[in-house]
């Protein structure tokens, strides 16, 4: 399996344990055929008993894991080793999220097994000294999101999206920088990728919405058009 290639900017719909089953699968059949309309890249993530059905029902999305371990096959009763995962056809895995933490020597591993097997690591920091440290690291991704702001509305300031995106790149400019604090609404992401994120994502602002289908549509064009309005600009 090659390595999926990241066409900006990207959105990810993450519904961590929010949605499973048929609920979820018809969410990521609306955003596969976004990714099939737009030249962007959209990932999806989900519970990993659901990786396999949204996989094989998907042609055009990246499928991600919510996370991984470091570990290679053997030993290691109830952990996610990136094998399984690449086996069936998963591209991506979120690493170190607030809410699933992992010490920085698993991290490490795990930034580390991504490279090897080929799958893109997104990696997130709590904070900008965070984010600098772990763009030495050299992931595919890092997600900027203050643990303070998820799930609450309240988007990251200028000020923070800027210091952040600015720290990264300077350390590697091939770390793709996602912005996602408390993205709610089509405007939150508009807003974001115009203040120089790469990509962003939402998890309540979606599944809690009204419809949450027309929330990823809408979601997912405002990242395109403010992307291309600053190509443009």
């Amino acid at each position: 399996m090659t390595k999926e290639t990241i066409k900006l900017p990207f959105f990810i719909f993450n519904p961590k344990s929010y949605l499973y089953g048929e609920a979820l699968l018809e969410l990521a059949q609306v955003a596969d055929q976004l990714a099939a309309e737009k030249e962007m890249t959209l990932m999806v993530t989900a519970p990993f008993t659901d990786l396999q059905t949204i996989r094989d029902q998907t042609e055009h999305i990246i499928v991600s894991a919510q996370h991984m371990d470091g570990l290679k096959p053997g030993r290691g009763m109830g952990h996610i080793f990136g094998e399984s995962l690449q086996n069936i056809g998963v591209g991506a895995t979120f690493l170190n999220h607030a809410e699933h933490p992992m010490p920085f020597a698993e991290l490490v591993s795990a930034i580390n097994r991504c490279k090897e097997l080929d799958l893109i690591s997104i990696v997130c920091a709590d904070s900008l000294e965070e984010a600098q440290l772990l763009a030495h690291l050299g992931p595919d991704i890092i997600l900027c999101e203050p643990t303070e702001l998820i799930g609450t509305g309240q988007t990251s300031d200028e000020a923070y999206i800027e210091s952040t995106n600015q720290a990264i790149k300077s350390i590697d400019d091939q770390v793709l920088v996602m912005q996602a604090a408390g993205i709610s609404k089509a405007e939150d992401v508009y807003r974001t990728i115009s203040l120089g994120a790469e990509g962003t994502g939402c998890t309540s602002g979606i599944v809690k919405a009204d419809n949450p289908k027309a929330m990823l549509v809408e979601m997912v064009n405002a990242a395109y058009e403010a992307y291309h309005a600053k190509e443009e600009a």
